[in-house]
């Protein structure tokens, strides 16, 4: 394995910065991130040149178009067409060129809103999605569809892999997009900052979600790509949940804002509860995460206060 060639769409990403540093570490000498600005891979003639370019006979697709609720309510016919287009392409080239694997990533957001917790596998196609994220989730959960029909039809080999929400050093601080944890630790460290005496949240802080650290969802991705080989679905998380609240209550505490905690609960909380059943994954690869929350957000908040203070 360590001698293939592996192309990492949305390679120099979140994820895909840490999954790239996971592989060489591992001794892989052959790994090529591709860069978004590099390859519009909305476009089938950049999907050919990246092949071209990279000629992989490992793909691992990180690539996404992504953000928070806010982000979604926005923007959700972009986020169905882009995810969807980049997905059914790479996938498709890869097979039309002979590539040995594909390594497609899809999001928690593809499970029914009304998910019996923890989710397990089994129970991704019973029921609609929650609505704010649907356009996004169904899009992802689009290339297991393609997945199972190309191994079922043609003999190839592609896996799709469900992570819980990530987080970690490196994640997207921008409020017009990011996740939940960076956006609560932007709101309280700026607060701190600018001597502001309380932050708004959106919702109740009632929903709850599973939250998974990226160094961590990167050896899980890793792992999966050396030993999983079966075209159904996987979840990869830290099997945990935790409070929207409770969340909040931690990351003001770690960031030390001592103001009000003010809830928006005219905004959506989005899907009720989020918790993976992480069996298959322990099963499959042996895998099971390392970094507690705590932990986590300690090395998240240490690294948004520096890139701050270099700023």
């Amino acid at each position: 394995m360590k001698d293939k060639r592996i192309t990492i769409t949305g390679g120099t990403g979140f994820l895909g910065k840490h999954l790239v540093n996971n592989f060489q570490e591992q001794g892989y000498r052959s790994i090529f991130p591709a860069d978004h600005k590099e390859y519009d891979l909305v476009q089938p003639e950049d999907v050919r040149r990246l092949y071209d370019d990279t000629r992989p006979e490992i793909v691992v697709h990180l690539a996404a178009k992504v953000g928070g609720i806010g982000f979604n309510l926005e923007n959700p016919a972009a986020l169905f067409y882009e995810n969807l287009m980049m997905g059914v392409q790479l996938l498709h080239e890869g097979y039309r060129r002979g590539i040995e694997k594909f390594v497609a990533l899809g999001t928690i957001c593809a499970y029914p809103k009304f998910t019996p917790v923890p989710f397990r596998e089994s129970e991704l196609w019973n029921g609609y999605p929650e609505e704010t994220n649907a356009p996004y989730g169904l899009a992802k959960k689009m290339m297991l569809v393609q997945s199972e029909a190309y191994r079922r039809q043609y003999g190839f080999n592609s896996i799709f892999l469900l992570p819980v929400n990530l987080y970690g050093p490196g994640d997207n601080f921008d409020p017009r997009s990011s996740h939940v944890i960076p956006a609560l630790i932007k709101k309280c460290v700026d607060a701190k900052r600018h001597g502001e005496k309380e932050i708004l949240v959106w919702g109740t802080g009632q929903a709850t979600r599973e939250f998974f650290y990226v160094a961590d969802a990167a050896e899980a991705v890793r792992l999966a790509t050396e030993r999983y080989n079966k075209s159904e679905a996987m979840n990869l998380g830290a099997g945990f949940e935790i409070s929207i609240k409770e969340l909040t209550e931690l990351i003001v505490e770690l960031t030390g804002f001592t103001g009000r905690i003010v809830w928006d609960k005219t905004k959506p909380d989005g899907q009720p509860r989020r918790m993976l059943d992480t069996t298959k994954a322990y099963r499959e690869l042996g895998f099971k995460a390392r970094t507690d929350l705590r932990e986590g957000l300690k090395k998240t908040i240490d690294w948004y206060e520096t890139m701050m203070m270099a700023s």
